[in-house]
């Protein structure tokens, strides 16, 4: 069949054909960006060559009964791993410094953050990075090299051409010795820049990632040959761990609560399968980066199949109604004497047509809308419309084109011509009637199912970041300096600056503001005689709960110009403390003396001076833990307590900043945004699910558009008769009215429990839970019967000004 006769039949019935494609696009559009997501995740660490046989060494740390993974391992492993058999390399690298206060470069006068890495000279080459311009080898030697990536070449000096060029790292001259291409962002390993081992800025760290004698933490790779046993491996790894002095060194009560449990646990996991370890947790070393889970990334994949099969069931439906309304058409061809193929062959190029212009709409809408999509998803999605990816897209474009052509053609293929010329067209079988009921009924319990979904991800997300953690934290202000008050002079005279400021009530310190823990570490506290038990260790400031506001459940708390700073002897516990260590009461604790190790092994005795309130350092999807508060100013985190304008001490953070640390770049926030990057990812999910229940609906008001048209067009003889038996024009309207919604309560028949069972498995993550009840579930019901109503509206108009007569003699 000639491609321009089915172009003209399209271009006879522009409103059906603007619906098809725009209908087909939405979902495609929607489609496309997900799975292009889900294969972007797929292929994170995929650019690094055989990466199938490169495996990272983690650890876990059983001293803690419920101790997560860390994406490191003790250096010394290095040495030894590279003389396993199997092994045919092993590197190791950390972060230029603890990536919660990142390296600031100077260029000129521009001061700018950047990811770096401290690392081995055999880095590059089991990661296969080679050098675009320089010499990659020297560079990763000589202690005044770095190593750019072309990005930060270009972001730093605009241009790539840039070896030999100098710029300041926290201060300290570097040279560029080589450039060589930016990682994907699809890595679990990004960086900008590569400082050697022999750097002078790596100075502190040097002896210890060529040696790793005292047991310090680093990030290490192997690469193995193919058919090694991972198992033999970590078998041989343990044994060096268990042997290693440096891993021994624990109290006698930690070591009789391991048992049979090794201290240190060593584990060995695939490069490829690093994106995907969701149990990594962060530590003072490293941040475990960009993870995803698993069992999302499949649910997206599975959501993106969805939404492409209800825009494939809205064009079915569209199609056969169109063919109803061309039975006459089609019995005409037959008489004339087409076959079987010409009939397929017409319904097939027709889909098709409509396939291919509704995928280059839908890559179009999924182009503007990739920005805000990539913010859902809090990833760079870049490569999206890589060549592969557009190649895919068309791909799926001619199988739907083809898929949803078989339909409709059967429908065709039965068209009698005999009855079809003696009878008024758009009759069909009571049996295709139902099955496009049916299908229009998926569409919608589909989305109504989302839209519940979303709704209550949306509500447990807004109360996690509103509810309190122990304290108001809107007169807040947190500064994160990046050295410590008691060991730094430019750290001690920032914190006296602010806090002589003019609308600043006060500055304390800790190591991390609340609502964070990237500087949690445990402690064993015991009483003399007694139980001892695990708690979280806080050090702050004499005048930390001052700060906050906060008054002591029994006991007092640390008060400046009582206590001491960096005083050992007094602590602040929580209640949960109290009755770990057996106390009956919180107020029974107060007065009594505790064990404490410290760091040196050295026992400290303790007193307890009083019990805090629970502030919340987790988020509420974590139970709230035993915590210990020490007097300790060893902290880089400032909470500033503002009694004036927030604006103007903002301002003025700034203005003090460059005086005490010019090489560095400032880090502010107020201490509700601290609290909410607790919940960054389900905010992020709530919006991909608003998006996707968006989609959903507005296919699914496509589809009962579609239904509706149908209705009137079947009943049309009925609905005359009604009207000259005496029927008004509002009992017709309700008449289309009542089967909408009688299939959108069928849909919330069939929607509403799967979707109540994914919000309690959702809630059950969470320790406290928004008052979240069937509501969420009532209000999709509502909002999909209202939408379905409006899809509905124009052909119930229709029905209610319907013809008598041209409609009896149709």
């Amino acid at each position: 069949m000639d491609l321009r006769i089915v172009w003209r039949t399209l271009v006879q019935e522009p409103a059906y054909t603007l619906t098809a494609i725009l209908s087909l696009a939405i979902g495609l559009a929607a489609s496309l960006l997900l799975l292009a997501f889900v294969r972007y995740s797929a292929e994170y660490d995929a650019h690094v060559p055989e990466a199938d046989n490169v495996y990272v060494i983690r650890h876990r740390f059983n001293v803690d009964p419920k101790s997560p993974l860390y994406d490191l391992a003790p250096m010394f492993l290095r040495e030894a791993a590279s003389k396993l058999p199997g092994v045919t390399d092993a590197t190791l690298y950390i972060p230029a410094r603890e990536e919660m206060l990142p390296v600031a470069v100077r260029v000129d006068r521009n001061i700018m953050r950047v990811r770096a890495l401290t690392v081995l000279p055999n880095f590059a080459s089991l990661l296969g990075i080679h050098a675009l311009h320089g010499d990659l080898q020297a560079a990763l030697t000589k202690p005044d090299n770095i190593v750019l990536t072309e990005a930060a070449a270009l972001r730093f000096f605009g241009t790539t051409d840039v070896v030999g060029r100098v710029l300041h790292a926290e201060g300290k001259p570097q040279q560029v010795g080589a450039v060589v291409p930016t990682p994907p962002s699809n890595t679990t390993i990004p960086f900008e820049i590569l400082f050697s081992v022999n750097s002078e800025f790596s100075a502190e760290v040097r002896r210890e990632m060529l040696t790793g004698e005292s047991g310090w933490m680093g990030k290490q790779l192997l690469r193995v040959r193919p058919g090694t046993s991972i198992p033999a491996l970590t078998d041989a790894l343990q044994q060096v761990v268990d042997r290693a002095p440096s891993m021994q060194h624990f109290a006698p009560e930690v070591m009789a609560r391991l048992g049979q449990r090794k201290t240190v646990e060593i584990v060995l996991e695939p490069l490829r399968g690093a994106y995907f370890s969701p149990q990594l947790q962060n530590n003072p070393i490293a941040l475990t980066g960009d993870r995803g889970n698993p069992l999302l990334v499949g649910a997206l994949a599975l959501l993106a199949m969805l939404i492409l099969a209800l825009a494939a069931i809205n064009y079915v439906n569209l199609t056969t109604v169109r063919v109803l309304r061309r039975q006459r058409e089609l019995a005409m061809r037959k008489v004339l004497g087409a076959g079987v193929p010409q009939i397929v062959l017409q319904f097939v190029l027709e889909s098709l047509l409509v396939a291919l212009l509704a995928t280059t709409l839908g890559l179009l809408l999924a182009w503007l809308a990739l920005p805000i999509f990539s913010q859902l998803v809090g990833r760079q999605l870049e490569q999206v419309f890589s060549p592969a990816n557009l190649t895919a897209a068309y791909g799926i474009g001619v199988l739907l084109g083809v898929t949803t052509a078989i339909y409709p053609a059967m429908v065709a293929l039965r068209v009698h011509p005999v009855q079809a010329l003696a009878t008024r067209p758009g009759t069909e079988s009571t049996g295709s009637m139902r099955l496009r009921r049916a299908l229009t009924v998926v569409q919608v319990a589909v989305a109504m199912g989302l839209v519940g979904v979303s709704i209550a991800i949306a509500c447990q997300t807004r109360y996690a970041m509103t509810s309190s953690p122990g304290f108001d934290p809107a007169p807040l202000l947190i500064v994160e300096m990046p050295e410590r008050v008691r060991d730094s002079v430019n750290a001690r005279g920032l914190y006296a600056a602010l806090a002589a400021q003019p609308g600043v009530a006060g500055v304390a310190i800790s190591e991390d503001p609340v609502g964070r823990l990237d500087w949690s570490w445990t402690r064993d506290l015991q009483r003399p005689g007694g139980q001892s038990a695990q708690m979280d260790m806080k050090s702050v400031s004499t005048n930390f709960f001052e700060q906050l506001r906060v008054k002591p459940v029994a006991g007092r708390l640390f008060q400046h110009g009582v206590d001491q700073e960096d005083n050992k002897i007094p602590v602040v516990i929580n209640a949960l403390a109290a009755r770990a260590l057996g106390f009956a009461t919180p107020e029974a604790a107060v007065g009594e003396t505790v064990l404490f190790t410290g760091f040196d092994n050295k026992t400290i005795r303790k007193t307890i001076i009083g019990i805090a309130p629970e502030l919340r350092f987790r988020s509420l999807r974590e139970a709230p833990q035993a915590t210990a508060y020490e007097l300790w100013t060893a902290g880089g985190a400032l909470t500033v307590r503002v009694e004036g304008s927030m604006v103007d001490i903002e301002q003025k953070v700034r203005e003090l900043w460059p005086r005490y640390f010019p090489e560095s770049l400032l880090r502010m926030r107020h201490a509700d945004e601290v609290l909410a990057v607790n919940y960054a990812e389900d905010e992020r999910l709530a919006g991909l699910l608003a998006a996707s229940a968006g989609v959903a609906l507005l296919i699914s008001a496509f589809g009962t558009y579609a239904l509706c048209a149908t209705t009137v067009q079947r009943r049309a003889r009925e609905i005359v008769l009604r009207k000259l038996h005496g029927a008004r024009s509002g009992d017709v309207g309700l008449l289309i009215l009542r089967e909408t919604g009688v299939l959108t309560l069928s849909a919330a028949l069939i929607s509403l429990p799967p979707a109540a069972i994914a919000i309690q498995r959702y809630l059950s993550g969470y320790v406290e839970h928004a008052p979240i009840g069937y509501w969420t579930l009532a209000l999709a019901l509502l909002l999909t019967l209202a939408i379905a109503l409006l899809a509905a509206t124009r052909h119930t108009w229709s029905a209610m000004r319907l013809s008598p007569a041209e409609a009896l003699r149709a």
